[in-house]
């Protein structure tokens, strides 16, 4: 598929590529190698906790992301997202198999109905379905669903985006002592995460890790 649609040539650049991207445009990915919080992926001194989440802790217990949300990442993620480039979502589903992730389950994040039938799929569950088959843990889809259609969170403020997604997920099925690794493109409130964590502990999930492909730094 990728060969079909892409002619063996970079996504980026369109010089010649044995995958998604060449050598030179790969080294321009901007991965995250500066030392994170543990918890919420963003800079922390020494990968320590951060004050946000000694101060305020949040639902789920670690966050592993690949990429900071700059481009040449961001135009990657958009064209996944928007262009329905889904030859884009395996790639992304390799990056994330960071570290070591002891999990018994993946759950993407699920969109609301109405943006599923705009879209016409969920890019959050094709990256899902990778990171699911290299780690040899179970993919569900369908556990975790939205019980209110939410606006979107681009360009709320984050008072707002915690408003907007409050009570926004529920669980449907018992996850007694789980550890769920909840797939999504970007993280960057982590407003989303956050209540998508608390649904699942309330399902009886032990550990939540969010494991997504690009993290946004706020000021």
């Amino acid at each position: 598929m990728r060969d079909f649609l892409f002619g063996g040539s970079c996504y980026l650049c369109r010089g010649r590529a044995r995958g998604v991207l060449c050598a030179d445009c790969d080294a321009e990915l901007p991965r995250l190698r500066m030392p994170l919080c543990p918890r919420c992926a963003l800079a922390s001194p020494a990968g320590a906790l951060c004050g946000r989440c000694l101060a305020e802790p949040p639902s789920y217990d670690a966050t592993l992301a690949a990429l900071a949300y700059e481009f040449p990442a961001d135009a990657l993620i958009q064209a996944l997202k928007f262009r329905g480039e889904l030859a884009l979502a395996p790639f992304f589903g390799q990056l994330l198999l960071i570290g070591t992730l002891q999990i018994d389950l993946v759950v993407p994040v699920p969109l609301s109905t109405q943006r599923l039938k705009e879209r016409g799929f969920n890019q959050a569950v094709e990256i899902a379905k990778v990171l699911a088959k290299r780690s040899g843990a179970r993919l569900d889809s369908f556990c975790l669903r939205r019980t209110k259609d939410t606006a979107a969170q681009a360009g709320l403020p984050l008072a707002e985006r915690r408003r907007n997604v409050r009570g926004a997920f529920a669980c449907e099925r018992a996850l007694d002592g789980a550890r769920v690794a909840v797939v999504d493109d970007v993280m960057t409130s982590g407003a989303t995460l956050d209540e998508v964590a608390k649904a699942l502990k309330s399902a009886g999930a032990a550990h939540v890790t969010n494991c997504v492909v690009a993290r946004t730094f706020l000021p």
